[in-house]
């Protein structure tokens, strides 16, 4: 596999019972990158992202044919060990989810977890998260409080924090501002783009300027295939497909 190439799904249905959410989805995933994913509710965008850390094998009678590949390693082999997959391919959702724990609990829970039992090395990381989730200067002085007492961009600040404390390769990002105000979503957004310097990342989108504006690539899903991938600037600025074009010229979706 190209070492530029972090993931790689080639050829990938999925079903949820007989009802087909993907259709021969192949699509690569650039390390230290922001790959963006795009299209109208329904089109199988959350699906295909679950598949990326193995969320879906949670859902009854879906099924999936083809692969996906991280690092060269096919990560639906019977041999993968599903948990170090979900640790290497961390997930932040649409909604912040924090425990209902204190700030610092949240982050140590995922550390012991993973089996870390070193008090001085599981506060150090807690730290360390917070300050790459751009939430220490906030949260320094109450790391005791509870998690719940935060606000919903600081709360989403803190799940990518909890994200980040057990050092994964890839994080997935499904819709995270979509409940946030637009300062919260512009902190998100600013975080996203010092994270790729470490981190490779997919973003689930509705918003087509988010898209734009932290994305080096991205994909167009409809009605549960890909219409067209490419540099983000020329998905937006010149697409080869029309119906790209009706889309992110908001004449549908």
């Amino acid at each position: 596999m190209d070492k530029e190439i972090r993931m790689r799904a080639e050829g990938v249905n999925f079903f949820y019972g007989s009802r087909p959410a993907l259709k021969d989805v192949n699509l690569e995933i650039y390390r230290n990158q922001v790959t963006a994913i795009i299209g109208p509710s329904g089109c199988g965008k959350s699906t295909f992202i679950r598949l990326l850390n193995r969320m879906n094998d949670m859902v009854p009678k879906s099924r999936l044919e083809g692969r996906i590949f991280l690092d060269g390693d096919d990560i639906h082999d019977p041999e993968t060990d599903v948990v170090d997959i979900r640790r290497r391919v961390g997930m932040v959702f649409q909604k912040p989810n924090p425990f209902p724990k204190s700030i610092f609990e949240n982050i140590k829970y995922g550390l012991e977890i993973n089996g870390m039992r070193d008090k001085s090395v599981i506060e150090d990381k807690v730290v360390d998260s917070l300050k790459k989730a751009a939430l220490w200067e906030e949260v320094k002085g109450r790391l005791y409080d509870s998690a719940l007492r935060l606000s919903g961009g600081q709360q989403q600040r803190l799940c990518i924090a909890r994200c980040l404390a057990v050092e994964p390769e890839v994080i997935l990002f499904d819709e995270p501002c979509a409940s946030l105000d637009p300062i919260s979503t512009a902190r998100i957004e600013e975080l996203l783009m010092e994270l790729k310097q470490e981190y490779t990342i997919v973003i689930v989108t509705h918003n087509m300027q988010q898209a734009a504006r932290v994305s080096g690539n991205t994909a167009f899903f409809l009605l549960g295939e890909i219409v067209e991938f490419g540099k983000t600037q020329d998905i937006f600025t010149k697409p080869r497909d029309s119906r790209t074009e009706a889309y992110i010229t908001g004449r549908f979706g």
